[in-house]
Parts: C-alpha cells; structure tokens; sequence
C-alpha cells in the first residue's frame, strides 16, 4: 500500500509509559479492607500500567470510569486528573477516537492547575508529552519530554516520549540515543518494543525483528503481546515476506479479536497474496475498528486497484473531509496522486517548515513535488528519505519514478529495481507501475559509456601527445628567446640587464 506503515501500537505503548508513572499513586483505593480480592477492571489496567505494558481495552475503560467517579468527589487529587488524562490519551490513540484528546487536555491542564510543574508535577507535563505526540505536534511533546528529563533524568517513561517526538521531527539519532537510555533504566515489552522502532528506522532488519521477538515474549498481557506481534508483522510485510507477516497477524488476533493494527496488517498480507476479496472483507472491519488516516489511503487504492472506482472515491472523499490528526502525510500521497498535488506540496511544505522531518514527510514532499512538475528539486527530499537507513519499498519506488523523469536511467533503473526486490507487492496500485517502469527501462547497456570508450580513449591519447608536442615547441621557443635576451644582456657595458647601447652613441 502506499503509505509507510508504522503501526499506532508504538504511540500507545508511550501513552501505556505515561500511564505506568502515575498507576499505583492511587491503587489502595482500588482494593478493599480485609482478604484480597481477585482484581477488578480498573485495578487490572493499573497494574497493566505499572508494567509498562497495555490494558485490555474494557479495563482501560473502567479505569476511566473510576478515575471520573473518584475526582467527582475529590477534585484537588492532581495525580488522578493526570492518570485520567493520560487514560484518556491511550485510549484515543488505540481506537482512533480524536475526541478523547481535548478530554486529555483539560484532564491535564486541571493537574498541573491543582500542582503546577514547579512543584513537582512530572506526570502531568509527560502526559501532556504523550497528549503532543499522539497528535503529531513532535516540538510540543520534545519540550516535554526534554523538561521531565532535565527534572528527573532517571524517569524512565520520559523516554518512550522522546523517542517518538525525535523520530517525528526526523531526529534519529537523538531517537537513537534516547533508546539506549531506556535500555539503561527500564526492561520490559516497552523497551524492546521502542528498540525494534530505532533498528527498523536505522535499517537493521534482523535486529529490529529480534528486539520485537523479545516484547513479544515479555509482554505481561494478551494487548501489548497482540502490539508485539502486529509489530513482527509489519517488518515481515516491509521485507516482503507476506505469508509471514499473514501468520503473525493471525496470532494477534487471536489474541485480540478486533485489533485493529492486525486488522489492517492482515488486509495488506491478503491483497499481496492475491486474495483481494478477503482484503477489503479486513479492510473493513479495521476502518470500523480504528478509523486512521493511513488506513483510508490504503484501503481506497485497494478499491481502485480492483476497479472499483465509486468505492474508492467515497474513501478518499471521506480522508480529505474527516477530522483527522496527525494525517498530513496520507493528505499529501492523497493529493499527489489523485488530483491536486501542488495543494500536496503546500501542505507538505507546511509541515516541512514545522520541523517535522521525518523520512515519512521528505518521502511524501519529494513525490508530490514531482507529480507537481518540480522534479529536480523533488529529488533532493528523495534522497533525504532513502538514504536515512530506512528500507522502504515505496520510498525507493518514489524515488526511481523522480530520476526517470530526469533522465537519470541508470540510478532509476536501480531505484526502481530495489523496490521491487525489498517488497514485489508493496502497493496494489504501484508495484505493477515500478514492474511496468523497469521493463521500459529495458537491461543496461552492455557498451562502455562513451567517455570510458577505447576508441575515444585512443584519440584522447593521440589528442595529447599533440598537445604535448606542442608545448615542446612552445618551449623549445621560449628557450631561444630566452638565450637572445641572454646575449643582449652581455652586449652591454658588462652589468647585466642593462641595454645595449648602439655603436656611435654620443
């Protein structure tokens, strides 16, 4: 599919993390006096979070609900407002559901009221960290995440804050380092979770898979184990390997019923296994299951690809009218290829300007650039979005189709080339243009470039030893000369340099 996938799983794991540093402030409340009894939703999702790892989504939702009932009557209790606004967060970035984000906004903005930051107030400044980058403003959740660092350099859920905020401003090397610090403080599914992300983005495949092995074998609960095996499926997908990717999808599921990263993982595995029917049967129930931006993109060329063409313009109707966040990458491919890319490039010029340069955006604006027309200067954005570590079957497609249009055979046929060799079937719409593209390309040629040529290099040969004849002329001349300007000099009155002066001068 088009868009470069990188599951929600990860987002939520850094809201799970914010969570995981306000979960037991308030648990006694949770339990009883006298035996203990087995635990209820609520506490359930505390402990989840005090793991580090995800709640399942109804224990999440009570959680929800006892916070709201507790702060009813007790509206001073700061960490509660920040654990409910932080709950509010994971639970709108899990299901797609952008209204919860404003509700985590006044959540927080009511803690840091009732104990402001320079009290002392950590959670509430990494929840509205976690709020920033669940809504794609990278700057907003770096601040954050940056000020509960200086404060508290052994925070470990700052972190996952500042790895995400890093990679979306296209900071990988900060991301990098803020990874090895978590590895430093904290162990667990979410480490090795956020470590499989930084290997994958540096393009150490095997070591991203294996770090996803290992959240998938610490996961402490049935949602973070499914999030670890949606994760090993979308490197099994972006390696091409679909009947993989297929498998792990499969065991989250099971797992999960309605997990919605699977969910659509699955529908990509099934349409590169030529099973389109299945696909859009997945494709549906994962837009009904977590309606993101990336997802409409992607089902809606499945729709166009199998000439299903109404269907595929009421999807793209709906992602240029919803309310989205973090879609202006689905908006701009959206644009660049289906009737409008100069307004691709304006809004991918904005979110350029915002600082947010992932190799998703340099991706994005370098193809809508080209489908504007702009190809020489797209190529510099393509270059920055391939040449980052990242191996993406869509971003060297990209970046083939922009060196065709410049003329530059050689790098478009190994551009396009590459493409299709890291996934043949990355997109229902363009792996068959890039397989189109490299057959008109036709096999490089077996003569040597005409400079490299012996013919012409014979003639250069013989060109210079003309010239250096030549110049052997040249300087047998200026020898003469030489030796003349001698002998004027010694017809003097015996100082040399002076001129000679002429017989029968007064």
């Amino acid at each position: 599919m088009k868009t470069q996938n990188v599951s929600r799983t990860v987002l939520a794991a850094g809201a799970g993390a914010v969570l995981a540093a306000t979960a037991l402030l308030y648990v006694p409340e949770l339990v009883g006096q006298g035996p203990p009894a087995p635990p209820g939703p609520a506490e359930r999702a505390t402990i989840a979070a005090h793991a580090g790892a995800q709640a399942a989504l109804p224990d999440l939702a009570a959680l929800i609900t006892d916070r709201e009932k507790w702060l009813r009557a007790h509206p001073d209790d700061d960490a509660s407002w920040a654990a409910l606004g932080t709950a509010y967060t994971e639970r709108g970035t899990r299901i797609g559901d952008v209204r919860d984000y404003p509700r985590a906004e006044r959540a927080l903005k009511r803690s840091l009221a009732e104990r402001p930051a320079a009290r002392g107030n950590v959670d509430a400044q990494l929840g509205l960290g976690a709020l920033a980058g669940a809504r794609g403003d990278w700057r907003s959740a770096k601040e954050w995440g940056e000020r509960v660092r200086k404060a508290e350099p052994g925070r470990w859920p700052a972190y996952p804050v500042l790895i995400d905020a890093y990679n979306g401003l296209g900071d990988y090397e900060a991301a990098g380092k803020a990874t090895e610090k978590l590895e430093e403080l904290h162990a667990g599914a979410v480490v090795r979770a956020r470590a499989s992300l930084t290997y994958r983005n540096r393009g150490w495949r095997e070591d991203a898979d294996a770090a996803a092995l290992d959240a998938a074998a610490l996961a402490e609960t049935d949602a973070d184990k499914a999030a670890s095996l949606a994760r090993l499926g979308d490197l099994a997908w972006e390696r091409g390997e679909a009947a993989e990717a297929l498998a792990r999808y499969g065991a989250a599921l099971r797992l999960v019923r309605d997990h919605g990263p699977s969910l659509a993982g699955r529908a990509r595995a099934l349409a590169g296994l030529d099973r389109p029917d299945e696909a859009l049967r997945d494709w549906r129930a994962a837009l009904a299951r977590l309606p993101l931006p990336e997802y409409v993109l992607e089902a809606g060329e499945l729709y166009e690809a199998m000439g299903l063409d109404g269907d595929a313009r009421a999807l793209y109707e709906r992602l240029r009218t919803g309310t989205w966040v973090r879609a202006e990458v689905a908006l701009g491919l959206l644009d660049a290829d289906h009737g409008a890319p100069a307004a691709a490039v304006k809004r991918l010029r904005a979110e350029w300007a915002r600082g947010h340069r992932s190799v998703a955006v340099a991706d994005a604006l370098g193809w809508a650039l080209y489908r504007a027309g702009q190809p020489k200067e797209a190529l510099e954005y393509a270059k920055r979005a391939t040449d980052e570590g990242l191996r993406s079957a869509l971003f060297a497609y990209h970046r083939g189709e922009i060196e065709r249009a410049l003329e530059q055979h050689g790098p478009a046929r190994r551009h396009l080339a590459e493409a299709l060799r890291i996934n043949p079937r990355f997109s229902p719409l363009l792996a068959p243009k890039a397989a189109e593209a490299v057959a008109a390309l036709g096999e490089p040629s077996d003569e040597l470039p005409q400079e490299l040529r012996p013919e012409k290099s014979e003639k250069a040969s013989g060109t210079a030893e003309k010239a250096s004849g030549a110049a052997e002329k040249t300087s047998g001349a200026a020898e003469k000369d030489s030796g003349a300007e001698k002998v004027s000099e010694a017809d003097g009155d015996g100082v040399p340099g002076e001129p000679r002066v002429p017989s029968g001068t007064p």
